[in-house]
This record gives structure tokens, sequence and C-alpha cells, in this order.
């Protein structure tokens, strides 16, 4: 389909059956590919939409810098559109971040802050938060706290799900800011009440790239925890394992946190005799391809989160 701007191709992902995941026949489960979103993710969505809605109440202008915390991929997202309007963006990011997180941030224009890499995200949200608060000269979306994130997977995410698989009984995603969670979910049961809506979150102490655990002591002001029906927690290992068999088994190129999705989506099947599930990746694999996933053994992978050396 012929489109007008890059920006126009935000959003409209396909969803796909991933039957060979299923172990059950009667459970169907379906992948919503946010890879195919233009810098290969879920937040190209939230970034328009908290641009944008920025621009038309006036917070940011041209002589703004927009500057926002992020592990990657939002960073990613918001430099991709000051890129495409004309800003210019610095990202506050953990020093051991995957190296393709950085060199694209750095293809868009973007100018890099590092943050201590032991304090993970939440010390880069501390980082930011000190330096908007010294300067004016600063425009910070902020994810965490910006109702745009929800609303724009309410409007868009959640609108696209319905359209293409009106019956759907779970919806499964990854806990990071909870936007994803929030504003699909209210889409959701406002369609069918009975719609469980589930997040996927690590275990405490371990780590999977996206995903956050409330146990950290930050809970995102968007989050409200009343719209989800539960909490499932996944080992770093089994994502690593479930990422790969996506690979393997149904040739979909996804990032660690959509193995933890599918992994969890699976558990969920068990449990069911029949029904849909709908399990959002939030990623491609393109930016994990220099971490050990796809050419190590699970010991090395343990090792190399353990070390945090390929966030």
């Amino acid at each position: 389909m012929k489109k007008k701007d890059i920006l126009d191709t935000v959003g409209g992902t396909p969803i796909v059956e991933i039957e060979r995941m299923s172990p059950k026949k009667d459970v169907h489960i379906y992948a919503k590919l946010e890879g195919s979103n233009p810098t290969g993710s879920v937040k190209d969505r939230i970034a328009k939409y908290m641009i944008e809605r920025a621009e038309a109440d006036g917070t940011l202008t041209h002589d703004k810098i927009i500057l926002e915390p992020t592990s990657g991929n939002t960073g990613i997202a918001l430099a991709f559109l000051a890129r495409r309007k004309g800003y210019r963006i610095r990202v506050i990011m953990p020093e051991n971040v995957s190296v393709e997180r950085a060199q694209l941030l750095q293809a868009y224009g973007a100018e890099i802050v590092y943050s201590d890499g032991s304090k993970g995200t939440n010390g880069a949200i501390v980082v930011a938060e000190e330096m908007a608060a010294n300067d004016d000269n600063y425009f910070m979306p902020y994810q965490y706290g910006n109702e745009a994130n929800p609303r724009a997977h309410y409007e868009t995410t959640g609108k696209e799900i319905l359209e293409d698989l009106p019956e759907i009984d779970v919806f499964v995603a990854g806990l990071g800011t909870g936007g994803t969670l929030m504003g699909v979910g209210r889409r959701l049961k406002e369609h069918n009440p009975d719609i469980k809506v589930v997040a996927v979150v690590p275990h405490p102490d371990d780590v999977i790239q996206g995903l956050r655990s409330l146990e950290e002591g930050f809970i995102p002001p968007i989050l409200d925890l009343s719209i989800l029906d539960s909490r499932i927690m996944i080992e770093s290992k089994e994502a690593f394992r479930v990422t790969r068999e996506l690979m393997q088994k149904e040739g979909i190129f996804a990032g660690v946190s959509s193995g933890s999705v599918v992994c969890c989506a699976t558990k969920l099947a068990e449990r069911m005799d029949k029904g849909n599930i709908v399990c959002l990746l939030a990623d491609g694999g393109w930016k994990y391809l220099s971490t050990a996933l796809w050419t190590s053994d699970f010991t090395e992978l343990k090792s190399s989160v353990e070390n945090k050396i390929w966030w």
C-alpha cells in the first residue's frame, strides 16, 4: 500500500498464527509482529504519539532538545522521529547496552549520554531527571509517565488486534513501561470484559531485556495494576530457549522479550481446552546479533546476562 510519509508506516503490523508453538491443537497462539515497525520495535507507536502530542500542545518546539532515558528501543524510536522532524535529541542509556543500540542511535543522529550500567534503566531515569530539572532547554517525553504511551496502544495496537481477531481470550505482553498492557488491555476489556490480560515479568534479580520487575522498586506512573489479570514470571533461560524455538519452528526472528512472552503463552495454553491467545512480540532480533543468543549454549548465555554485557 502506498504511503505518503515514513511516519505513516508506524503500526498496522501483522498478526500470524504460530501453531507449532502451541501445546494443544484447539488452543491457537497468535503473534503480533511489532518488529515490522520502521525501527523494528513497538516503541515507534509511542514515540510518534508522544512527539505529536507535544507538538500539538506547544511543549515541544524546535528550540528544545528531546531528552529521554532508555534501554534502547524507545530512544531509537524517538531518534527516528527527531531525524524525520528536525529535532535534536539526547538519550541517557546504561553503558552496557548491546552495540547495535548505540549504532542505531548514532545513525539517527542522537547524542548518547551513558549512565552507570550496574544501575540499569532506573539509573538512566535518575540521570535524565536531574538533567531536565537543571536545564529548561530539554523536553523529556518520559515514556514511564506519559499518557500518550498507553493511548497509542489503546487507539492503534488494541484496535488492530480486534480488527484481525475479534474472538480473543487472552492477551500476553511483557511488562516494561506498562503502556502496551494498559492501552491494549483497556481496549480489549471494553470489547469483552472476560478477556484476560497477562503481564510477563522476569524473576527478581534475573534479566530479560525490555522487561521490568516491579520488585526493583520503581513502578511506572502509567501502570494500573487493576487492568492486569495476572503477572507470570519467566526465567531468562526459558526466554532464550523459546526465542530460539521461534526462529527454528516458525522462522520468526524476534528479541528475547518476545521469547518470554511466547513461553508464557505456551504455559497458559496448557491450562486451556480451547481458545485464542495473542502475544505481542515487541521487537525483531536485529538488535541482539552481537549477543550470544543464537550462537552459544545456555551456560554462556546465562553468564553474559549475569555480567550484563549484552543489554
